[in-house]
């Protein structure tokens, strides 16, 4: 776990002035990693790191010589903190390396961004207890969370070739549907969702991987974890209803996932760790998954928002509305390097860009709920927006996007940036 050093120092400043302005998601005490390339060209993506309103081109500034992401992330703990070392250091202002730098510098205005890395495979998990509750109370009013909940990490390999970055529009998905309390013996309907919704998520990616069959341990998760983005996980909720068992998830979430452009890395975010620990009579995690660093700071303190803007309001020039705002440490069960752990604890293998996602992260109350299903009640209470159009799952032409930040004392805020995602029918 990464402590606190000269790169976290909240008086930093950057000779990049937006990166000082207050409230910037990307002052130079964040740093996180994309790939862009110039706006509406074809050229190759590049590595970049974002700086205020700002890029710096990690390769024309001499930094690295590479432009494959999953390079980066394979380096060794040390080389990435020494990477964010020299980054916060030619930033800072008075820094020799300006002049060279400055000429380094694209616009994020100008520029297309991509998914972060080359995801080779893709675990979402379900650590978000309160989602789990509502929505086993939906599926399963006499058994809403399961036996195993917890005391094991829940998870399912998700689909990696249909992760888009923000922006991503996508067509309506298709499927079985078959209506609770239906005739056993009646077939299925075929055809487009709806009740389609989205999921409140982070994604975690993989650094440093490990050798089949040599299990990462707690103490040693968080090295492997590159960083984190946020991710919005989509979900055909009637189609999931009636595939789900009981193998669990199949075309009711392959059809599309979305990630910020923007890899926050763990280094990042050491200023914003939370204690660990378990409500009072729930069982304490297995050895494997426990230690004591991880019970002294293995939690995030990220705030989390989402807002939706529907066509109409598009269309009458009406900005987005909030529907929910959150915190992890009200919502994840499980921390990152629980996660990690388990997935290798049987000797399975994760590579640098796997991205494990941490499911739907809902708080306690419903002006914390992470998706539609838990917003209205399963769709029985729709909600009422701001220009009097209501909501009970997404309709077309919908624009859904999150965000997130962490602020503390004595620490400079850093944002997580944003993703947003369009249902074009």
């Amino acid at each position: 776990m990464t402590t606190l050093n000269t790169t976290h120092d909240p008086k930093l400043k950057s000779w990049v002035a937006s990166a000082d302005v207050a409230g910037c998601d990307f002052p130079i005490q964040n740093l996180p990693f994309g790939r862009f390339r110039t706006a509406g060209s074809a050229e190759a993506f590049r590595i970049g790191v974002a700086i205020g309103d700002q890029v710096l081109d990690l390769k024309a500034a001499g930094v690295v010589d590479t432009d494959d992401m999953n390079v980066l992330m394979a380096a060794s703990p040390a080389q990435r903190q020494a990477l964010r070392a020299t980054l916060s250091e030619g930033l800072r202002e008075g820094s020799a390396q300006q002049a060279a730098w400055s000429k380094a510098l694209v616009a994020q205005s100008a520029v297309e961004m991509a998914v972060p890395c080359r995801i080779g495979d893709y675990t979402d998990f379900y650590t978000g207890i309160h989602h789990a509750t509502t929505v086993g109370k939906l599926f399963r009013p006499d058994q809403p969370l399961m036996p195993n909940y917890k005391w094991v990490p829940i998870g399912y390999h998700g689909r990696a070739s249909s992760i888009g970055v923000s922006g991503q529009q996508f067509k309506r998905p298709q499927g079985q549907t078959k209506a609770p309390g239906s005739d056993p013996a009646a077939p299925p309907s075929f055809g487009p969702s709806k009740r389609l919704d989205y999921e409140l998520e982070l994604g975690f990616l993989i650094g440093q991987g490990n050798a089949l069959g040599e299990p990462i341990a707690i103490a040693d998760a968080e090295q492997h974890l590159f960083g984190l983005t946020l991710l919005n996980d989509w979900s055909a909720r009637d189609l999931q209803a009636w595939e789900y068992q009981p193998l669990g998830p199949f075309l009711a979430k392959n059809f599309a996932s979305t990630l910020s452009p923007w890899i926050v890395t763990m280094e990042a975010l050491a200023p914003f760790r939370a204690a660990f620990s378990r409500p009072e009579g729930d069982p304490q995690p297995l050895p494997y998954l426990d230690s004591a660093a991880n019970r002294d700071g293995g939690a995030l303190d990220i705030t989390l928002e989402v807002w939706l803007q529907t066509a109409k309001m598009r269309a009458a020039g009406e900005p987005a509305t909030r529907l929910t705002q959150g915190n992890t440490t009200q919502a994840a069960y499980w921390t990152a390097a629980q996660l990690v752990a388990h997935h290798t604890v049987n000797g399975c293998n994760l590579q640098p860009g796997d991205l494990l996602g941490s499911g739907t992260l809902s708080g306690p109350t419903l002006a914390e709920a992470g998706s539609l299903l838990e917003l209205t009640y399963g769709g029985k209470q729709p909600l009422t927006l701001p220009n009097g159009e209501t909501r009970t799952f997404l309709e077309d032409g919908d624009t859904l996007t999150l965000r997130g930040y962490c602020e503390r004392d004595g620490a400079v805020r850093i944002g997580l940036g944003e993703v947003s995602g369009t249902v074009i029918g």
